[in-house]
């Protein structure tokens, strides 16, 4: 038969001193006794259908994967460090 784990934990806890384990009692009893917390609500799931059209003409009419194209080589472009000189 398998061992549960507040078996597991009991045997570990009976080789702890005395004092230990009164102490280890007290902070279970306190913790037990404190109100739980609220549990959060749950969110309903977001429905990205209701960006669509949220922007339109954002990009002017380019291709977004364009778009983040350019921009990373924009970026890449900015970070180069010319030849001959060091950072």
């Amino acid at each position: 038969m398998v061992a549960s784990v507040a078996e597991d934990l009991y045997d570990l806890v009976r080789q702890l001193p005395a004092a230990e384990r009164l102490r280890l009692v007290e902070k279970i009893a306190h913790d037990l006794s404190a109100p739980p917390l609220p549990a959060e609500p749950a969110r309903a799931a977001f429905d990205w259908s209701q960006l669509a059209g949220a922007a339109p003409g954002l990009l002017g009419g380019q291709d977004a994967q364009e778009w983040v194209s350019g921009s990373r080589r924009e970026a890449d472009d900015a970070r180069a460090v010319p030849r001959g000189r060091t950072p």
